[in-house]
């Protein structure tokens, strides 16, 4: 696939609109577990009938009821991921929200989507640039600002171009 000018290549703004309606959906199911969480502590009193007669000690705990809601959200998020940034970005090239901003994600050689794995690994090396060190997760997502062709980092590495449609 020939170098297009900069202006042909989707703009770092537009993607970050498409990364936010990609998560907006993950950051719902999740808070909605954490909700539950928050919502079903359990409080377990004590009282204390040694020798020194302290008193009553309460602790306040997450319920069982709490802990597998927020554990069946963070599945139920990841799958949408995986579905959403790994399936359905992989086999046409656009996630929900790069569909919604209109451009997708195509093979620098080819032009072609990428397919479902490579498409996962691509949005795994944004979580390991995450996880690793903020600094480098910063200028990985902001690379496109001053890259030619407006490549994140993850972009580079797996040689992929972000066009619009």
């Amino acid at each position: 696939m020939p170098e297009l000018p900069q202006a042909a290549y989707t703009s770092w703004f537009t993607r970050v609109v498409a990364w936010l309606i990609d998560y907006v959906p993950v950051f719902v199911i999740v808070g909605i577990g954490a909700g539950v969480l928050a919502a079903t502590q359990e409080t377990a009193c004590v009282t204390d009938s040694s020798e020194y007669s302290l008193g009553e000690f309460c602790a306040t705990g997450a319920s069982t009821t709490g802990q597998t809601a927020l554990a069946l959200a963070v599945i139920v998020g990841y799958a949408f991921v995986i579905w959403n940034l790994g399936y359905r970005q992989g086999k046409t090239g656009s996630s929900i929200g790069k569909s919604i901003m209109k451009f997708k994600v195509v093979s620098e050689k080819t032009g072609q989507p990428i397919g479902f794995w490579l498409s996962l690994v691509r949005e795994i090396l944004y979580s390991i640039a995450s996880y690793l060190c903020f600094i480098l997760w910063l200028v990985a997502v902001l690379f496109p600002l001053w890259d030619s062709k407006r490549q994140s980092l993850a972009d580079k590495i797996m040689s992929t171009v972000c066009l619009p449609l």
